[in-house]
């Protein structure tokens, strides 16, 4: 189906309950909360595969998958991710896996009748001087953030398949690109995860020692983004509802946080009772990063969790889960 005037979508998705979903990546932070929404939601046939299961990166078994279990809605959630470090020493995983995993899901999702595709992306697909906050129609006008380009082409090439599946076959795959993600399930790893799930891991850890300071890099000045996963497992089953535009969608909160400003939140919400210390003397990083999500607005989707309440949410998970 192409998108009409208005881009509104065909055959509902949340009309068809008992129809298989496959969600992809369902063990990662994204995929996760989205199979807990579905089946919050009453879905009953979900259709979930490890990675030992099913290497998407593999066209035969995905193709062997598809021909089997034949889906007719897929969200794709699966990518190889990592920080500036593991993007950097391991580049050439980080382009090809990706481009494999989508490539083989999109192209195999439409030969074997999936009504609906929602391929999901990132941020770092923009300019590295896009405006702020970023539109979507920031995309391919400037060079990358060099650090994250291999797996920023990668997805680029996701979106640019799906509108290209919809222009030639009337196909319809939607593609949406959220903020920085945090929530349960979360990289808490010491060295390679992003700041929020590190910030918390580390106020934690001072806490339970008893340490008197806790040093973070920077002023605290950057202004960022962030936005709770079940949230985005929101706006992903109303994405699949209502969107069957050509475009890309952003997902985010619209609301700004410096960095100092979470520090002292996640620091209040650990109930770290230390000193929280920056050391102006090293980098600050980017001092502005905003999605534009006005389009999603205008659809009718907005968040609705907070980021205390948020905070709240992921500590608790981070006590239960995460090895002391």
């Amino acid at each position: 189906m192409m998108g009409g005037p208005n881009d509104a979508a065909g055959d509902s998705f949340l009309s068809e309950k008992s129809a298989k979903v496959f969600v992809a990546g369902h063990r990662g932070l994204v995929g996760s909360a989205i199979v807990q929404k579905l089946r919050d939601l009453g879905f009953t046939n979900l259709v979930l595969r490890t990675h030992a299961e099913l290497d998407l990166a593999r066209q035969s078994d995905v193709e062997d998958f598809f021909a089997a279990e034949k889906p007719p809605f897929v969200v794709l959630a699966a990518a190889k991710v990592g920080g500036i470090h593991a993007n950097n020493t391991y580049p050439a995983d980080f382009i090809a896996i990706n481009l494999q995993i989508q490539t083989n899901v999109i192209d195999s999702a439409h030969r074997h009748g999936v009504k609906k595709l929602l391929f999901l992306g990132s941020s770092c697909i923009y300019p590295k001087f896009a405006p702020q906050p970023i539109p979507e129609d920031a995309l391919l006008t400037g060079p990358l953030e060099p650090t994250n380009e291999w797996y920023a082409v990668a997805k680029i090439a996701g979106i640019k398949m799906c509108q290209a599946y919809r222009i030639q076959y009337g196909w319809d795959a939607i593609s949406g690109m959220p903020t920085n993600l945090y929530g349960p399930n979360d990289n808490f790893h010491p060295e390679n995860s992003h700041v929020l799930p590190a910030l918390m891991r580390r106020f934690h850890e001072a806490k339970v020692s008893g340490a008197k300071e806790v040093v973070v890099w920077g002023t605290g000045s950057p202004l960022r983004e962030f936005l709770h996963v079940d949230d985005l497992a929101d706006a992903v089953v109303f994405l699949m509802e209502k969107y069957s535009g050509l475009g890309h969608v952003n997902v985010g909160s619209g609301k700004e946080v410096t960095i100092k400003e979470l520090a002292e939140l996640v620091k209040e919400v650990v109930g770290f009772e230390g000193e929280l210390v920056w050391d102006s003397s090293k980098p600050d990083g980017t001092p502005r990063k905003l999605m534009d999500s006005s389009k999603l607005a205008s659809l009718g989707w907005t968040p609705k969790i907070s980021l205390k309440e948020g905070l709240c949410d992921t500590y608790k998970w981070y006590l239960e889960n995460v090895k002391q």
